[in-house]
């Protein structure tokens, strides 16, 4: 089976109601949108596809793990996927202009003369809006920060040193703050 072809489903062919499809996303998906964030992905993305006349209502549901760094200290950490997204797909006869001037995200159009719902990019969206925006190690049962202690200590030197440093272009505003006293 074709590769992209795995990520379409022939729509006009189902009867009206409820069909169930499942995909395995692994890393090599993603080659074809480039680098990204995560590695070693094993996602399952089950889609619920409503038929009815004139649209179809989509529910992807997103499970899986994949390998992440941590922002502050850069360990790797091992991510449990989960989210669920909703769209709903209108057919119409002028599907760009209606997608130009839709404000809701989670509505699509596509042209009443389509056979194929791409889901590909979708499923690429959905997968990395899974992953959360800011990845940081966890805390141990005691509340502890579990990020690599020397990398902690270092950005604590880093900070401090900052601190202590006097910035010529603040220098000035001292005399103003001894006025409003």
């Amino acid at each position: 089976m074709n590769y992209r072809r795995e990520y379409e489903i022939a729509f006009v062919g189902l009867k009206p109601g409820d069909h169930n499809f499942t995909y395995q996303i692994e890393d090599k998906f993603f080659a074809h949108y480039g680098e990204q964030d995560f590695t070693n992905c094993h996602a399952e993305v089950k889609l619920l596809l409503e038929k009815n006349n004139g649209f179809m209502m989509l529910k992807f549901d997103i499970g899986g793990t994949a390998d992440v760094n941590c922002d502050r200290c850069g360990n790797p950490i091992h991510l449990h996927l989960w989210d669920e997204f909703k769209i709903i797909v209108k057919l119409v006869d002028e599907p760009e202009k209606m997608n130009e001037t839709e404000e809701d995200p989670d509505v699509y159009y596509i042209s009443k003369g389509e056979s194929h719902l791409h889901l590909e990019d979708w499923i690429y969206e959905f997968v990395n809006l899974s992953i959360p925006v800011q990845k940081a190690c966890g805390e141990d049962e005691e509340g502890n920060s579990q990020c690599n202690p020397e990398v902690l200590e270092k950005l604590r030197k880093m900070e401090e040193d900052v601190n202590k440093a006097e910035n010529p272009i603040w220098k000035g505003l001292d005399k103003f703050k001894e006025n409003l006293e």
